[in-house]
């Protein structure tokens, strides 16, 4: 269903369970980040109106995730912390084609947000799996089923806005792009990406 080409090492998740910690304060600024995403996307674009309808309950779901992490944090005695640079997204970035349509620039920056929402569901799922902590098995699980409709909004939003031939070819450009970046990537146990 999230058609990555390349699936995360399995060495993460026993690599992140060890440093549960970190992994918790970069989610926490992930779903941060995802709110704050979706609220530039709704005052960029504003005037399409079927995107703002659908990324607003977004806005409020991820930032209710970044609450609940919190708390997380919290009842494990642990402090939100300094919020690191995400490399993986940063590289994304640097994918996304400047100029163009406003129909363009949108679709873009529904792709990687699509993209990105794909390899946290799909992180959020080895962690509901392989982890010992049962209250955060069953949260990643949660989190996991949310991601996905995330995903599936995201890529709905490019495809109804976007020429569907044009945005179903720049998706599998997105897709390649996001493998390579994973296969170059340190594998790292205390970042969410």
């Amino acid at each position: 269903m999230l058609h990555l080409q390349l699936p995360t090492d399995p060495r993460w998740v026993n690599i992140a369970e060890m440093n549960i910690e970190d992994i918790l304060v970069d989610h926490a600024y992930c779903e941060q980040k995802a709110a704050s995403s979706c609220i530039s996307l709704i005052v960029l674009f504003n005037e399409f109106e079927r995107l703002v309808e659908e990324l607003t309950p977004v806005v409020a779901e991820e930032w209710g995730h970044f609450e609940r992490v919190l708390e997380k944090l919290k009842k494990r005695g642990f402090k939100l912390g300094k919020q690191r640079k995400d490399e993986y997204v940063i590289q994304l970035k640097a994918f996304v084609k400047k100029g163009g349509s406003r129909i363009q620039q949108l679709t873009e920056q529904l792709l990687m947000n699509a993209l990105i929402e794909a390899r946290s569901c799909e992180r959020f799922k080895l962690l509901s799996k392989h982890i010992q902590d049962e209250e955060l098995k069953a949260f990643y699980y949660e989190l996991m089923v949310s991601e996905a409709g995330h995903y599936v909004n995201f890529l709905e939003l490019a495809r109804h806005y976007g020429d569907l031939e044009k945005v179903n070819a720049r998706w599998k450009e997105w897709l390649n792009y996001e493998a390579e970046i994973i296969q170059k990537l340190e594998i790292r146990g205390d970042r969410m990406h």
